[in-house]
């Protein structure tokens, strides 16, 4: 029986260590190609694909490039993810990846 507790609880702590929680900015029109959603993480593999969600909106985005190296930050998004979000004007909002 602790074999199986112990089992689903680190099952349970693996799926939840890929949920993040924190500030995201976006960066600017020379990275990101035409209307692509791409995305910058410190972490994740290239061509991964990561929900991303602000306030009501979600978008999927495909990781290209690696940062943001400013602290707290947890994503740098490309200009049409950004706007697919609604937060060019906000400029960095706290937002949910999965």
């Amino acid at each position: 029986m602790r074999a199986l507790t112990t089992l689903l609880f680190c099952l349970a702590t693996f799926s939840l260590a890929h949920a993040e929680s924190g500030l995201a900015s976006y960066y600017g029109y020379g990275k990101g190609k035409g209307t692509e959603l791409t995305c910058a993480h410190r972490t994740r593999p290239f061509g991964s694909v990561l929900r991303v969600s602000y306030g009501s909106r979600s978008i999927q985005c495909r990781v290209n490039d690696r940062g943001p190296f400013i602290r707290g930050r947890i994503v740098d998004l490309s200009v049409p993810a950004a706007r697919a979000l609604g937060m060019m004007s906000a400029g960095v909002v706290r937002v949910s990846v999965e």
